[in-house]
């Protein structure tokens, strides 16, 4: 069995479709614990008090929002080299989802930022490359209905993709490439040095676990959306030729 035969929009519904409720409930139950866990069963911290719970929405949807554009990178690789309608779609479900968790994790990261920084917004390295990041979601999608015929919006946007890969990158590696900036090294790391203690460690990777489904769904979802949409384009489009 190939991996392209998913690429088939029948496929890809019969497969997805039975498994999609199973997704979906198993994110809502990781997103109830773990949140619950790190909000209301994990101690202050001794230095930033009760404002480091934050750590539970921001790492998982910042995390999300740079990983979100790297999966539209892959599908729209996918479109352009061997031009399969499916990842196109997805990559194109991927970006609404994408663009909310870039706006989770910029308002987040404010508010945890500002009692440590005394300021709302800076221009550190990261933040200005997350700020970069969530403009390219906007671009993405605008030229998606901006362009009337559906390969053509594809070609564009796949392209627009690769350029706005590059702010991926910088938001990913900010903070080693500019050590000058206020933001934080990595809170998940396999540096034991860099690492968050472990009271909070074992709840943030349940909430990372979380948003990681909640993507999934939410992306099958949209993609499944998007097919049917195709569909009924096409039937409408042969209707009036006839």
């Amino acid at each position: 069995m190939s991996i392209w035969e998913y690429a088939n929009p029948k496929k890809f519904m019969d497969t997805t479709g039975p498994v999609l409720p199973w997704i979906g409930a198993l994110a809502a139950v990781l997103l109830v614990v773990g949140l619950f866990w790190g909000f209301f069963l994990t101690p202050d911290d001794y230095r930033q008090g009760s404002t480091v719970k934050i750590i539970y929405l921001h790492v998982p949807s910042a995390f999300l929002a740079i990983n979100a554009w790297f999966m539209m990178l892959v599908a729209s690789l996918i479109w352009l080299i061997r031009r399969h309608h499916v990842s196109a779609l997805a990559a194109k479900a991927a970006a609404p989802v994408g663009a909310t968790m870039t706006v989770i994790a910029l308002v987040t990261g404010a508010i945890w930022g500002q009692p440590m920084w005394g300021t709302w917004w800076e221009w550190d390295p990261r933040l200005t490359s997350f700020l970069v990041l969530f403009l390219f979601y906007l671009g993405y999608m605008a030229l998606w209905g901006a362009i009337e015929n559906d390969d053509t919006a594809a070609d564009l946007t796949s392209i627009l993709c690769l350029v706005g890969s590059v702010f991926a990158i910088l938001s990913r590696y900010a903070v080693n490439f500019w050590n000058q900036g206020l933001h934080q090294g990595a809170s998940l790391s396999m540096d034991k040095e860099e690492n968050v203690a472990d009271v909070f460690w074992v709840p943030l990777l349940v909430c990372m676990g979380a948003f990681v489904l909640l993507f999934l769904y939410l992306v099958l979802t949209g993609t499944h959306t998007e097919i049917r949409a195709r569909r009924t384009r096409a039937l409408l489009a042969r209707e009036r030729m006839s």
